[in-house]
């Protein structure tokens, strides 16, 4: 590896590292194309690459986040147990599926993303106080406003169905599963979006350490780019966390629905 290629595996996984910790999404979503278009990595090793960059970034934000009390632990725990599961049948399922099979599935799960996107532009105004309730609900300060927001969990069976679904994308494609568990949270158990994205990074972490020892132990892991990646994630999660507190993604979210819906179509054209 050279020194540029040093250097702009590092920028690349900074910048991931801060859409994921902002967003919730791990940021497998971003780190996947580029680690395909920039240094022409054979899909299943970038996905390899991105499951190690997905702990880091949980690693970061969970941290800062249970401090915070935006995690609902508990909630977590739960639905971790059913996502686990997904995430290593999607990793067996990975070896028996062909590169361009895996980069025709990625490019539409990247249009899915870009449209959940634009539901949460929509649903950032629903996020309203109520009364806190159940074993399973919660509660945190809201940084912007100052406000305490309570809320109760509903239709927990649902979310552990998208939980094993979000699971096996994980394991199958490296993303972290939190493009399915973060609007499952918020739209199916009508968890404000801010715990929501806090409490999916917190689970992210687990689903992929569930697949990633599947990854290596087939060859498909370069430990050089893997660990390079990884360090760069570490401190854009660092830095994502620290901007949730200041900055409203509403007008970068409606960015990165535009550029992945080009990334979509240059994969499944690719």
């Amino acid at each position: 590896m050279t020194l540029f290629s040093f250097l702009i595996l590092l920028v690349g996984g900074v910048g991931t590292g801060v859409l994921g910790a902002l967003l919730g999404l791990g940021g497998g979503v971003f780190l996947i194309p580029f680690l395909v278009f920039a240094f022409n990595l054979p899909m299943h090793q970038a996905i390899a690459t991105s499951i190690v960059a997905v702990i880091a970034t949980s690693s970061a934000a969970a941290s800062v986040n249970i401090e915070r009390q935006t995690v609902n632990v508990r909630l977590g725990m739960l639905l971790e147990i059913a996502t686990v599961l997904g995430a290593i049948l999607g990793g067996l399922t990975a070896n028996y599926l062909s590169n361009r099979v895996l980069t025709k599935i990625f490019a539409f799960l990247l249009l899915a993303v870009s449209i959940v996107m634009i539901r949460r532009i929509r649903g950032d105004a629903k996020d309203e106080t109520v009364h806190q309730g159940g074993v399973l609900g919660g509660s945190f300060v809201e940084p912007t406003t100052g406000k305490t927001i309570a809320y109760s969990v509903k239709r927990v069976p649902g979310l552990l169905a998208i939980s094993v679904i979000a699971g096996n994308i994980s394991g199958l494609l490296g993303v972290g599963g939190g493009i399915f568990k973060v609007p499952a949270m918020h739209i199916v158990g009508a968890i404000p979006l801010k715990a929501a994205a806090a409490t999916s990074n917190f689970m992210i972490g687990v689903t992929a350490a569930a697949s990633a020892f599947i990854y290596f132990a087939n060859g498909h892991l370069n430990p050089l780019v893997g660990a390079t990646t990884a360090l760069g994630v570490l401190g854009g999660s660092f830095l994502g966390v620290g901007l949730s507190r200041r900055v409203k993604s509403r007008s970068l979210t409606w960015i990165f629905a535009i550029v992945l819906l080009i990334m979509a179509v240059q994969l499944y054209i690719r």
